[in-house]
């Protein structure tokens, strides 16, 4: 039933028709709540003065676009290969591959269309760097085949797709991206990797492995060490940022320090969440369930654009 399915959907592709409309399974499959780690695109619209521009500002929103097909495509592949896995998880086992709501040939259908998708977008309308996007497909790849097996690498794959997000939004739209900025985002994308390793240890406990075998890797204790430098380099790094001179060169203004509380509070505000109320597992998730994050997030992006008008 499951190969008859998948036959059904491939087949208006194969003949050159139009794609059926997406069920519910398969709209939760791409997990689009997650398009939300894609905004990091934006960040050299925001910091590089670039808002005003037409043309960028559609390259940007070309490579938002391009990201969210892509990042779809690898949680789809990323479901494929542990589906297994994820029916040994309390909240995973719901999803739709897991869960045998949506069958493995519709699953490979959606993803390849997301792929081309993505793909066509990032070469004809994302900037021009095309070999960003194709980096994070292969990265990804290469992480869901074994890399995400080997301890303390495997977050740092994860915060090298956000980088790559931000470099499609700064070098491949001709925006020089801040030294400072660039590190602010790689200790903020650790420390987020990190909290949702553990996560899933704390979800998990003694079966952490048999969901996720890096987790045999980590402890508890090291976790925490690991959080607690990236979440204090994250601040620190982005506090530099808004008082160095390259920043008052381009800014011309000393008040984007005004916007550190901010920060400081979101990552207290994360901590909070995961050491005393489960969460942290995933990021998108927090900040669409937790008005405090939410403010957090907004009331620092309305004060920088105030500030940097």
């Amino acid at each position: 039933m499951a190969a008859a399915n998948g036959v059904l959907f491939l087949r208006p592709l194969l003949s050159g028709g139009k794609m059926p409309a997406l069920s519910w399974p398969m709209l939760r499959l791409l997990r689009p709540h997650q398009w939300l780690k894609n905004g990091f695109v934006f960040v050299g619209l925001l910091f590089g003065h670039a808002w005003h521009d037409p043309r960028i500002v559609g390259q940007a929103l070309a490579a938002f676009a391009a990201f969210c097909l892509l990042s779809s495509a690898v949680y789809v592949m990323n479901d494929l290969l542990d589906r297994e896995q994820d029916r040994q998880h309390p909240k995973k086992k719901h999803r739709p591959l897991a869960a045998d709501t949506v069958s493995v040939p519709a699953a490979i259908a959606l993803a390849v269309v997301c792929l081309l998708g993505g793909g066509a977008l990032a070469v004809l309308y994302a900037g021009t760097a095309p070999w960003i996007f194709f980096a994070y497909v292969v990265m990804n790849i290469a992480y869901s085949l074994g890399l995400k097996h080997i301890v303390i690498l495997d977050v740092f794959i994860i915060a090298s797709g956000f980088m790559l997000r931000i470099l499609a939004g700064t070098l491949g739209l001709g925006i020089a991206p801040s030294h400072w900025l660039l590190l602010c985002g790689l200790m903020l994308t650790l420390f987020l990797g990190f909290a949702k390793r553990l996560a899933e240890l704390n979800t998990l406990q003694k079966e952490s492995g048999g969901h996720r075998r890096v987790l045999e890797h980590y402890t508890a204790t090291m976790l925490d060490q690991f959080i607690s430098i990236t979440a204090a380099a994250a601040v620190i790094s982005y506090a530099l940022y808004t008082v160095s001179a390259e920043t008052l060169a381009l800014h011309g203004t000393r008040s984007l320090i005004l916007t550190v509380p901010f920060v400081l509070y979101g990552m207290l505000r994360y901590l909070w969440r995961l050491h005393a109320q489960g969460g942290g597992g995933d990021a998108a998730q927090e900040l669409l369930t937790d008005p405090h994050l939410m403010a957090a997030v907004f009331g620092w992006l309305l004060l920088v654009l105030v500030l940097l008008r």
